[in-house]
């Protein structure tokens, strides 16, 4: 008798597609400038060469975005070339806190003087992006037995019409980006390692201590196809980076 295993690989083998039921989401994304930035870098912000999961899903949520359902990003497709440019800009050093906003609003006479805070930074970005993003939607836990085809159809509808909830953007909020269906123009021939890369980001609940936590998988370009698996790497399989160093994926 087969067990309860054996049974749920069966279907996802006659299904196909990685044993989802509907095609994937197809949206396509294209902006002057990006920068996807890597998490282990603190000070200078220095982008990844593509996309990333989290970034893809970002802009989805901004197209169309309900708490029934969260988003799977399974494959990016690279449709012009990886090109780099820098630019430098005026930042403030420091985060304010809670307290020190507190503070400021109890007592008319403090003041936070941003000219002494400043500081000059550069970016690494990228310049002349598109991108094609691959998705599916997945209910969430207490909306289980709804089907998703009444998200699917909203969000083709709304990239059709070019609606938004918010401006997507292209990793940082003033690189805004353009937005519309699928074409048939082909992503760029290139194969690279692109090492580990950011899969996710858990935020903690209300009321959790701790900050957030990031999620990794092992990023490979082929074709110009980033393809992203649904799992990301156990924490034991990643040596977390401190501050200015890269994370690296240990022996699997």
């Amino acid at each position: 008798m087969e067990t309860d295993a054996r049974r749920r690989r069966s279907v996802v083998e006659r299904r196909g597609n990685d044993g989802w039921v509907y095609p994937d989401l197809v949206v396509e994304v294209a902006g002057p400038l990006a920068c996807f930035t890597r998490p282990e870098l603190k000070v200078e912000r220095v982008s990844y060469p593509v996309m990333t999961p989290s970034a893809a899903s970002g802009v989805l949520e901004a197209i169309y975005w309900k708490p029934e359902f969260r988003y799977v990003v399974r494959a990016i497709e690279v449709l012009r070339p990886i090109e780099w440019t820098s630019i430098r800009r005026n930042e403030v050093k420091s985060a304010i806190s809670a307290a020190e906003v507190a503070a400021l609003r109890k007592d008319s006479r403090r003041r936070y003087d941003v000219e002494d805070d400043r500081d000059q930074r550069n970016t690494m970005l990228l310049r002349d992006v598109a991108y094609r993003i691959r998705a599916q939607i997945r209910p969430a836990s207490q909306t289980k037995g709804v089907s998703p085809a009444k998200y699917r159809d909203q969000l083709r509808r709304r990239v059709d019409k070019g609606a938004c909830f918010s401006q997507p953007f292209l990793g940082c909020r003033e690189f805004s980006c353009s937005y519309g269906p699928a074409t048939d123009a082909p992503p760029v021939e290139r194969d690279e390692e692109l090492g580990v890369m950011l899969h996710s980001i858990v935020y903690p609940k209300q009321g959790e201590r701790g900050g957030e936590r990031y999620r990794w998988f092992r990023a490979q370009l082929l074709n110009g196809v980033l393809a992203v698996p649904e799992r990301p790497l156990d924490d034991g399989q990643v040596a977390l980076p401190g501050a200015g160093a890269r994370a690296s994926s240990r022996g699997r």
